[in-house]
């Protein structure tokens, strides 16, 4: 099935004819979003903009776990070293910039439970494809900022507060149901689901497919020139 796999320490890139499957690769840090791991997902996106063959993208977690999202290891040691904070904060913006604004459609597969910049990682995505063994939660709450912006462009505002400033946590028969996934199926299902997805957004020309996102983007409003904390 696909043509090309590369493997670095943080992400695995499959590469079909005309889509590419990205998995983030840490699962013994439960698919933490270091800033190795986020640079290597930016660059990613950016090399396949660029590729006329390629049609959309497809991101997952390996392991159980879609994403807990950023590793909080990396906020320890920035309390005391102002330049690696710096390097944070900036692979973090430059992150969020490049999935939101990646010009290709991409699709969540959402393997596993998706949670805080994990959940805005599967948010920023164009499609969601959910596990039964999925949630969706923003614990990081109880200590700082959230993204919010995207998720209320899904869900609107009243889900997206719930989930904010309520701290309500969705199973994923629950996202379903406030359309925030488009299908939930059994784990040893998820691929299999998701390249049908895959297969019925091939069927439009490239070009097609990019105007349509664009003018989704263009309806969110997305500001591709926001910090991470004022999305």
């Amino acid at each position: 099935m696909y043509s090309d796999l590369t493997m670095n320490d943080e992400l695995l890139v499959e590469r079909a004819d005309e889509h590419v499957v990205l998995t983030l690769n840490r699962p013994e840090r439960r698919n933490a979003l270091s800033i190795a791991l986020r640079d290597a997902v930016s660059d990613e996106l950016d090399n396949l903009a660029a590729d006329p063959a390629i049609k959309v993208v497809v991101i997952t977690g390996s392991g159980a776990v879609f994403s807990a999202g950023f590793d909080l290891k990396e906020f320890e040691r920035a309390a005391d070293d102002a330049p690696f904070m710096a390097a944070l904060w900036a692979s973090s913006d430059r992150f969020h910039r490049t999935v939101l604004c990646c010009p290709l459609p991409t699709i969540a597969a959402v393997n596993g439970p998706a949670i805080a910049g994990g959940f805005d990682l599967a948010v920023m995505c164009d499609l969601r494809v959910a596990s039964s063994t999925a949630r969706f939660s923003h614990p990081e709450r109880s200590f700082g900022d959230m993204v919010y912006g995207p998720l209320h462009d899904l869900v609107g505002g009243a889900i997206a507060r719930e989930l904010t400033v309520g701290g309500r946590e969705l199973t994923a028969a629950e996202a379903q149901a406030v359309h925030l996934v488009g299908d939930v199926v059994e784990p040893e299902d998820l691929m299999k689901q998701t390249m049908r997805s895959v297969e019925r957004v091939c069927i439009a020309p490239r070009d097609v497919l990019i105007r349509t996102k664009a003018k989704a983007q263009r309806r969110a409003g997305v500001d591709p020139s926001s910090p991470t904390l004022d999305l």
